[in-house]
């Protein structure tokens, strides 16, 4: 799937991703490869993710939207 980080100022990050953990504002949860849409607001914590080579990466976020779809999982940082 792909995975779109972005906030005011930059691209964090653009590219494919197997699994994403997002710290939802109801609790963390996990999308995987051709998740059911959705729309969710985010709070402080991390974002983590595990590329196709398997490498995982985090990047910590103050807050911000979520959203799922087609196999695009886009995030709007605050």
């Amino acid at each position: 799937m792909t995975l779109k980080i972005i906030s005011a100022n930059e691209v964090v990050y653009e590219g494919t991703a197997k699994s994403v953990t997002l710290p939802g504002t109801m609790g963390q949860f996990t999308v995987l490869n051709h998740h059911a849409a959705l729309v969710s607001t985010l709070t402080a914590g991390k974002i983590t993710f595990t590329t196709e080579d398997d490498k995982l990466n985090s990047y910590t976020i103050s807050g911000g939207v979520v959203d799922v779809d087609n196999n695009v999982v886009s995030v709007c940082l605050y």
